[in-house]
């Protein structure tokens, strides 16, 4: 696992190096500027004869890298075009010295520039230089950009250049990963000290780019000692919930799961959970299906069983059909139920008095049976051992709050949520995360957006309940299910485009997913 540091604990941590180190603040800035040079160097593979290189520096110590990162290029020969937001008298402290020196430099060496900032206009001389450098706000700045910010920013990502922020792109959150409509879109970001959670999240995976961390002169012993609960994943950590098969495994020990969706107006839902719990190395699968409607799903399943459930041919589940549910209540090892259900009132209720009748059990609720939890119901269910599986509408629907709402900090709502019901969330987006009812919060590093299909979801639903028949370690299990989920998307890009990766595509390549992480991780 890769930890995630709150913007308070980097601040803290600052503190730490001056206070308790003796680390002047001047001798950080440099150490982060000199990282910074390098990393670039090394990302864009820059020539000093023929590149310019492109400075936006605010008055505060984001400011200030920015000016010192400047005058690294130029003592290695560069051109640079460098902007300041303030006048010398608003700079203060390191920031104020760093302009100083860039500025006594500037004046001895031809062809590069340093201004403050007086109009939109300003912004034009950026227009021939291979980089752009973002060191406009830093990590204390929240909310919606204003003026000037907010142009300056809309003008530099016309810019046809590489971008590179300093710690954190100007309009984006550092903790929660919201932003205002206008973020400094990245296509690297050095962020300093350590990885901020807000960088790949939301919006931040979205405008930060390729993420490198940039060293400031702390001891990584430091943050080693610091309580952190959100990580990014990692292939080690998905290989380690890849089931055990025994020798001596046979068809139902080898995970036994009830599939309870579709019907007859979604009859496709049911067909890609049920194959890919199966791709997913369950012995057994049995999808209880509307007797009406069989005909709709039997053809495309051949190792899938059908148990119909009489529907007197409304096509639906209804609370009536549970007794015949129930003998293979006991039966299973993972109930996986919702895609595909519909949302008829009757069968709304039948969801709840399925999970009421399966309590403490795993369960695996998706799509449509996360609507039956809504309204303030899912607070009267014992979730313990269930995995629920929205979308980020669906779960704002599921909070009864606004999607803009949930958006703007995803990672708080999450583990809320997580902790409160006991159930293990895993909030499909780009990327998924998923929360365990301990209040850590798991960011999966694969997948493309060719996942943005019909379908995907009920993918993933099956091959997690598939994998959890294999295995009473939920949380390990759901971190190798969601990860193996987006890496076959993504070994799909071989042979396709993200135009053209369609759900079955994905639950018919994780079997080359499972080998590729293998050989990846032994």
């Amino acid at each position: 696992m890769i930890p995630l540091f709150s913007v308070k604990q980097i601040r803290e941590s600052d503190s730490y190096a001056i206070s308790e180190l003796g680390i002047p603040g001047l001798i950080l800035m440099e150490n982060a500027s000199v990282s910074i040079f390098n990393i670039v160097q090394k990302t864009f593979s820059l020539s000093a004869s023929d590149s310019s290189i492109g400075f936006v520096c605010g008055k505060g110590n984001n400011g200030g890298d920015g000016f010192a990162v400047a005058r690294h290029f130029v003592n290695n020969g560069f051109r640079v075009v460098v902007i300041s937001l303030s006048e010398e008298k608003e700079l203060q402290g390191d920031a104020l010295l760093n302009f100083q020196i860039l500025k006594s430099l500037l004046d001895k060496v031809e062809g590069s520039v340093l201004i403050e900032y007086k109009a939109k206009e300003d912004i034009e001389l950026l227009e021939e230089c291979q980089i752009i450098f973002d060191a406009m706000l830093g990590t204390g700045a929240k909310g919606k950009l204003k003026q000037p910010y907010l142009s300056i920013v809309q003008q530099l990502n016309l810019l046809n250049a590489g971008r590179v922020a300093i710690d954190i792109p100007t309009g984006l959150d550092a903790d929660s990963g919201s932003g205002g409509e206008v973020i400094f879109n990245a296509d690297l970001t050095v962020t300093l000290a350590e990885l901020k959670r807000g960088l790949f999240i939301s919006k931040g995976a979205s405008f930060c780019g390729n993420v490198k961390k940039g060293y400031i002169g702390l001891p990584g012993s430091y943050f080693d000692d610091l309580e952190i609960d959100d990580y990014i994943i990692e292939p080690e950590d998905a290989f380690l919930g890849i089931p055990y098969k025994a020798a001596d495994i046979y068809k139902y020990s080898a995970g036994k799961v009830l599939v309870v969706a579709g019907s007859s107006a979604f009859p496709g839902a049911p067909v890609m959970t049920s194959t890919s719990v199966l791709k997913s190395g369950a012995g057994a699968c049995f999808l209880c299906y509307p007797s009406s409607a069989k005909m709709f799903v039997q053809p495309k399943l051949n190792e899938v069983i059908i148990e119909p459930y009489n529907d007197d041919g409304n096509g639906f589940l209804r609370e009536e059909n549970i007794d015949e549910l129930k003998k293979k209540f006991d039966w299973m090892d993972v109930l996986a139920m919702g895609p595909g259900l519909g949302r008829d009132s009757k069968t709304m209720q039948a969801v709840i008095e399925i999970i009421k009748l399966n309590s403490g059990k795993k369960i695996v609720i998706d799509a449509d049976a996360i609507f039956a939890l809504g309204d303030g119901k899912y607070k009267e269910l014992d979730l313990s051992n269930s995995v629920i599986t929205p979308h980020h509408a669906e779960f704002a629907h599921l909070l009864g709050i606004k999607l803009s709402e949930l958006q703007s900090d995803i990672l708080n709502y999450g583990k809320s949520f997580a902790q409160e019901t006991g159930a293990f969330l895993v909030l499909k987006g780009a990327p998924s995360v998923i929360f365990n009812p301990s209040g850590e919060a798991f960011i999966n590093s694969t997948g493309n957006p060719g996942m943005a299909k019909f379908g995907t979801g009920d993918v993933l639903t099956g091959i997690i309940a598939g994998l959890l028949s294999q295995s009473d370690e939920i949380e390990d299990t759901l971190i190798t299910a969601v990860y193996l989920h987006s890496l076959s998307a993504d070994l799909l890009l071989k042979d396709k485009t993200e135009f053209g990766i369609m759900a079955t595509d994905i639950a018919n390549n994780l079997p080359e997913a499972i080998k590729f992480l293998r050989k990846s991780c032994v």
